[in-house]
């Protein structure tokens, strides 16, 4: 007698498609779910690096603003139709090391903030500038009357403080009789006693999307926005330090 073998059954071919069905739809839904987590973890690196970005600016702001020394020749304008952010100028006391030995004869220097758009990589970047004056050159301006030229634009010595600003607002603050916060008169000869800043930035993936200024007053002008940053705070001014 010959031995029986088993019968061996294969897998048919409606099974095989129904096998690859659900196999793509697994395929599909494990791709879906590696997209979602790459783009949470975009947004969180961008957060995290608009926030440093602010941080390191507020600081920076802080540190000028405690040390100011109020002029009437400072400068504080607000935002207008032909420029994005408002401009800051004033007088602040600054460390030795903050100067040049051939700049430095004390610590009394000029400070000026202003929105700038400068040209990175084929696009546009929106930045805030610091100027920053030493010493010798304020001295000079205040013996010569000239110290409105201290907060001018100068392209070889002022530096981004931040990257991808949307926009900057400063608004000078001080007390009435009665101790209540009112917005600061540019005729108040004794000046603002605190600033309350307000920094829009945009996030990363945002930002690269951002290509001409256009774009960037666009971005200004968007009430809210997933991928926009927006921190404020207020900071007291050094005239009124007490």
């Amino acid at each position: 007698m010959r031995p029986s073998h088993p019968k061996i059954r294969g897998f048919t071919l409606i099974e095989l498609m129904c096998s690859m069905a659900i196999g793509s739809i697994i395929l599909l839904l494990a791709a879906a779910v590696l997209g979602r987590s790459g783009d949470g973890y975009e947004r969180i690196s961008g957060g995290v690096a608009s926030e440093r970005e602010a941080r390191a600016l507020i600081t920076q702001l802080s540190s000028d603003l405690a040390t100011a020394r109020f002029h009437v020749d400072g400068v504080i304008e607000r935002q207008t139709a032909s420029r994005s952010g408002d401009c800051l100028g004033f007088l602040s006391l600054q460390p030795a090391q903050a100067q040049t030995d051939a700049g430095r004869i004390g610590d009394l220097c000029a400070v000026n903030y202003y929105i700038k758009d400068l040209s990175i990589g084929g696009k546009t970047v929106r930045c805030l500038m610091r100027g920053f004056r030493e010493s010798g050159e304020t001295f000079d301006a205040l013996r010569g009357g000239a110290v409105a030229a201290l907060f001018a634009e100068r392209a070889n010595l002022d530096e981004p403080v931040a990257f991808g600003v949307v926009s900057f607002e400063a608004s000078p603050m001080s007390r009435d009789a009665a101790g209540k916060w009112i917005d600061w008169q540019k005729d108040d000869v004794i000046g603002p006693e605190a600033f309350e800043v307000k920094l829009v930035l945009a996030r990363r993936e945002l930002a690269g999307r951002l290509k001409s200024p256009g774009d960037w007053d666009g971005a200004a002008q968007a009430a809210r926005h997933k991928d926009l940053e927006v921190y404020a705070t207020s900071l007291p001014f050094g005239n009124h330090a007490n």
